[in-house]
C-alpha cells in the first residue's frame, strides 16, 4: 500500500510542478523513448539474471505493492505458536509433535495461527529444525550453527532479486541518455527545418534523459530498497525462531525459551513481557 501511495506522490509532485510552470504534458508523452528505455532495461535484466534469479524477481516484484511489513502482533503469534509446540514436547515427549510438523496445514496448533502459516519459509524452517531435534541428539551449539547457516543462505537468496533490480535502476539514467542521443540523431536529420520544429524535436529527445533519471530515483531504486527491507524482515523473523528453539534444546523451560525469542525481536516490534505473558496464559 505504501509503495502505491509513494508512486502516486512522486507522479503528482513531478507532473504537478511541471504544470505549475505551464509545461505542456503532450511533450512528455514520447512512446518511442519509453520503448527504448524500458525495453533495453528489460533486456539488461534478462542478460544479468540467470533463470532462477529472473523468476525470483518476477515473483517478488508484485509483493512490493502489497507488503505491509511485520507488526508486533506477527511476532506475538509466532512466539505463541512456538510456546504451544514446546509445551507439547515437554509434556508429551518430542515424538508428540511429529504429526504437527509433517502436516502443518492440518495441524490444530499451526492452523490456529494463519498469519504464521502463510509464511512458507518460516514454517519450513520451524518444521525442519524440530525434525532435526526429534531425530538426533544434536547439542544446542551445533544446532545454532546449523540454523545460522540456513538463515544466511535464505537471506542471500532473498536479496538476489533486490540486487538485480538495484543494478537495473542504476542503469536507467544511462539508458535515458541513449534514448536522448538517438533523439538528437533524429533531430540532426531535420537541421533544415524551422526553429520551432527543431525545438520540439530536441525537447522530445531530452525527455529520454528525464524518464531514465525519474524511473531510477523515483520508482525502480526505491522498489529495490523495499525488496531489501522484505529480505531483512524475513531474516529477523527467522532469527527469533532460531533463538527460541536453541534455548529450548539447551534445556530451558518453554516460557524461558520464548522469553529468549522475545528479546531477539527488534525493539520497535518487541511486545512487552506482560503483553506476551497474557497471550501465553491464554494459550495454555
Amino acid at each position: 500500500m505504501f509503495a502505491i501511495i509513494g508512486c502516486v506522490v512522486v507522479l503528482v509532485a513531478v507532473v504537478g510542478g511541471y504544470l505549475l510552470e505551464h509545461g505542456n504534458l503532450h511533450v512528455l508523452f514520447q512512446p518511442a523513448e519509453v520503448v527504448i528505455i524500458f525495453g533495453a532495461a528489460t533486456g539488461a535484466l534478462l542478460i544479468s539474471s540467470p533463470g532462477p534469479v529472473f523468476k525470483a524477481v518476477v515473483k517478488t516484484f508484485p509483493k512490493i505493492f502489497s507488503y505491509k511489513g511485520l507488526s508486533k502482533q506477527d511476532y506475538v503469534d509466532l512466539l505463541v505458536l512456538l510456546f504451544k509446540l514446546f509445551q507439547k514436547m515437554r509434556k508429551e515427549g518430542l515424538i508428540s509433535v511429529e504429526e504437527e510438523i509433517d502436516n502443518p496445514e492440518k495441524s490444530k496448533i499451526f492452523s490456529a495461527h494463519p498469519q504464521v502459516l502463510k509464511n512458507h519459509h518460516a514454517i519450513s524452517f520451524i518444521c525442519d529444525s524440530i525434525r532435526i531435534v526429534i531425530t538426533s541428539n544434536m547439542p544446542g551449539h551445533q544446532l545454532e550453527d546449523l540454523l545460522e547457516r540456513d538463515i544466511e543462505i535464505l537471506h542471500h537468496e532473498a536479496l538476489l532479486p533486490a540486487h538485480s533490480v538495484a543494478r537495473i535502476a542504476d542503469s536507467l539514467p544511462g539508458l535515458g541518455i541513449v534514448a536522448a542521443v538517438l533523439g538528437v540523431v533524429l533531430t540532426m536529420g531535420k537541421i533544415d527545418q524551422p526553429p520551432s520544429v527543431l525545438g520540439h524535436s530536441i525537447g522530445a529527445a531530452l525527455v529520454g534523459t528525464f524518464l531514465g533519471v525519474l524511473a531510477c530515483y523515483g520508482f525502480v531504486g526505491p522498489m529495490a530498497a523495499t525488496m531489501e527491507h522484505m529480505a531483512r524482515d524475513e531474516k529477523e523473523y527467522l532469527e527469533v525462531i532460531k533463538a527460541a528453539l536453541v534455548s529450548y534444546v539447551d534445556g530451558a523451560a518453554p516460557q524461558v525459551a520464548i522469553e529468549v525469542g522475545r528479546r531477539t525481536i527488534p525493539g520497535d516490534f518487541r511486545p512487552s513481557f506482560i503483553e506476551l505473558e497474557e497471550q501465553l496464559k491464554a494459550a495454555k
